[in-house]
C-alpha cells in the first residue's frame, strides 16, 4: 500500500549514502514538490510501539505527533528512503511536503538534513561525505543558528515555529 507520493520524476535505488536512496529521473526546479509523506498520525507511544516491530519509518510532525505506517506493507509503500546529508537538496513546507531547496540535476540523489525534521534526543554519526559534515548528528541540531540560518524556511512547521518564536521573543 503506497501512503506516500513520489514525484515521477523520482526513483528509489542503491545508495552511496546508506542502503537504498531517492534519485532524479529528470531536473527539478526550486520548491518543486519531490515527495509527499503519507501515514498515519501517531502519539509518541503509539510510534514507539510500531517502531518496535516495524523499525524507524516515521517522521516528526509536532512536538508529540508523528506520521508513520502501522503495518510492515504499509512500511515498504511509505518509506522514503530519503538519506540525510550535512548539505542537502530537500527540505519542508509544512509537516509532510518535501520540496527542492535549489535546481536538482537528472542522477542526484536526493537527501534532507535531519535537523529539519527532528526534535528528539539521539546521535548518530555522519558519513555524508559533504564539505560541511557535522560528523555526528544529534536530534536538535535545528537549535543551530548557523543551522536555523542555511534551511531558514525549509523546516518542518514545528520547529520553524519554534525558531520564529525564539527570533521574536
Amino acid at each position: 500500500m503506497d501512503l506516500t507520493w513520489f514525484s515521477p520524476k523520482i526513483e528509489k535505488r542503491a545508495s552511496g549514502i546508506h542502503g537504498r536512496g531517492l534519485f532524479t529521473r529528470a531536473s527539478i526546479a526550486r520548491d518543486e514538490i519531490v515527495i509527499v509523506k503519507g501515514g498515519y498520525v501517531l502519539s509518541e507511544a503509539q510510534r514507539d510501539a510500531v517502531s518496535l516491530e516495524l523499525g524507524p519509518s516515521e517522521i516528526q510532525i509536532t512536538e508529540e505527533l508523528f506520521i508513520g505506517p502501522t503495518t510492515r506493507a504499509e512500511r515498504e509503500g511509505g518509506m522514503m528512503h530519503l538519506n540525510h546529508s550535512c548539505e542537502p537538496n530537500l527540505g519542508l513546507q509544512g509537516q509532510i511536503v518535501f520540496v527542492a531547496m535549489r535546481e536538482i540535476a537528472a542522477g542526484e540523489e536526493l537527501s534532507i538534513d535531519y535537523a529539519m525534521t527532528d526534535d528528539e534526543p539521539y546521535e548518530m554519526t555522519c558519513d555524508c561525505g559533504a564539505e560541511l559534515c557535522r560528523k555526528l548528528i544529534t536530534g536538535f541540531d535545528w537549535k543551530d543558528p548557523g543551522i536555523q540560518s542555511r534551511y531558514d524556511g525549509y523546516f518542518s512547521w514545528f520547529i520553524q515555529r519554534r525558531i520564529d518564536a525564539e527570533r521574536t521573543g
